[in-house]
């Protein structure tokens, strides 16, 4: 059976970082096989990995909305129907590497709800899921894919955010859904990013008392972080003195491992 952590918090929390962080320490550390997951809209955990992308669901759905029925102008070739045209074409969502691959949402052209694209993700990660030892899903900011229970059965959820109110307030209001929703995680942890030197605040800390949440472990400002992100250089491969990982790698030790 696979355990699936998925990742949540509020947009601009690091999130993401942390998350490729934790795929990278699991790669190294008895973790793999893995799947990794980007369920944002806004896809960029393959370049927080380092890898590239060969296409995502919500591009395969683009393509087979080109072919409407009675028309010959869309990819899905005659004979086929879109159903069998479209798991076809699921198989070479993957992006594989050595230890992990990849599966990235995407998004859908111009306006609309997110509703079918989040049911092909849900498909897929249920399909995919039984083959490896670990699924990590990087969540997109808020709470969509826990309010529309795209992912299946989570062991892990991991809530992240930086050093405000706003950020431990969203973290509860996410806590309290998956509560609502009867997902019953075996674990819900807060993990706080972006730490100055001198610690967490009295108001912060009173403030994860006040939304009833657990924390995990805190990780520290690192401007390696921002280097590597600046230079375009992937975060998961930030190095082992960086002070950002050592603290991540901690917290997954101590939870995942």
């Amino acid at each position: 059976m696979s355990r699936i952590i998925a990742v949540a918090g509020k947009g601009g929390t690091g999130k993401t970082t942390l998350c490729g962080i934790l795929i990278d320490y699991l790669c190294k550390n008895g973790g793999a096989p893995i799947l990794a997951v980007d369920a944002d809209p806004n896809s960029n955990l393959n370049e927080v990995l380092g890898v590239g992308v060969n296409t995502t669901l919500g591009e395969i759905r683009e393509e087979v909305a080109l072919t409407q029925q009675g028309m010959d102008d869309g990819p899905v070739p005659a004979g086929i129907s879109k159903q069998e045209y479209m798991d076809y074409r699921f198989n070479s969502a993957l992006t594989e590497e050595d230890d992990f691959d990849l599966l990235v949402m995407g998004r859908t052209q111009g306006k609309g709800c997110y509703c079918f694209i989040n049911g092909l993700l849900e498909t897929q990660i249920s399909k995919f899921s039984g083959k490896y030892r670990y699924v990590v899903v990087d969540n997109e900011a808020g709470m969509e894919h826990i309010s529309r229970g795209v992912l299946p059965a989570v062991d892990t959820v991991l809530l992240i955010s930086d050093c405000s109110r706003r950020g431990v307030q969203a973290a509860g209001r996410i806590a309290k859904l998956v509560k609502e929703l009867g997902l019953k995680p075996k674990e819900l942890k807060l993990i706080i990013n972006r730490v100055p030197e001198e610690g967490l605040a009295q108001g912060i800390i009173d403030e994860v008392s006040a939304q009833g949440l657990s924390l995990a472990g805190t990780v520290p400002q690192d401007r390696l972080v921002y280097e590597y992100d600046s230079g375009g250089k992937p975060t998961a491969t930030l190095p082992p003195d960086s002070s950002a990982r050592l603290a991540m790698e901690k917290i997954a030790k101590e939870l995942l491992v």
